[in-house]
């Protein structure tokens, strides 16, 4: 008799417990500012290839969450903002992107540079996020660039400062997407010459 009581009485606190943060009202993503025509027709026999690997993160960046660097030494994250995938992937497609149409060249994944490997960019994403002190967003990419046919790396710091009205989701958004197509089309005019 205790046992059902117990439970009728539990039921009106199911909806009090939550085991998982409430998820944003939507997820954060990058607009690009170079597009590739639809339609438009890559060759590697006719185009130089490229392979683009999705660069490495500090752990600070290994999340969905948006990084504040509020002093030199500490690191908070935007309330109630998170990005559609991680920062890695959504400029590693960005970069991907802008190296096509600004350069040309044919991007290929991992498993068809087996075929026709090209040119190969990797790199480590530093920041990829807010500066609350000077409020601005910030992208700074450390590239290394193995030329076709080279038995060098070559490697080139690409860094870009926008500002932002405001410390939350939208801003950060906004800003960090116009630092990082500025990052990409650093990158992608490095390599094209």
């Amino acid at each position: 008799m205790k046992t059902p009581f117990l439970l009728l009485a539990a039921l009106p606190l199911a909806g009090c417990i939550s085991f998982a943060a409430k998820p944003p009202a939507s997820l954060l993503t990058l607009d690009t500012q170079a597009s590739v025509p639809v339609g438009q027709d890559q060759n590697s026999a006719t185009a130089k290839a490229i392979t683009i690997q999705v660069p490495a993160v500090p752990q600070s960046l290994a999340t969905a969450r948006i990084p504040v660097q509020a002093t030199p030494t500490s690191i908070a994250y935007v309330k109630s903002a998170l990005w559609a995938e991680p920062p890695a992937r959504l400029f590693a497609r960005l970069l991907s992107d802008t190296m096509t149409a600004r350069t040309g060249r044919v991007v290929l994944s991992g498993a068809q540079s087996a075929v026709d490997p090209g040119a190969r960019l990797s790199g480590e994403l530093r920041t990829f996020g807010l500066d609350a002190g000077q409020n601005q967003a910030v992208v700074i990419f450390d590239a290394s660039l193995i030329r076709l046919n080279a038995t060098t790396v070559e490697k080139q710091r690409f860094e870009a400062h926008v500002p932002v009205a405001a410390i939350d989701g939208p801003n950060a958004a906004t800003g960090i997407s116009a630092a990082a197509n500025q990052v990409a089309q650093q990158v992608a005019d490095w390599v094209g010459r």
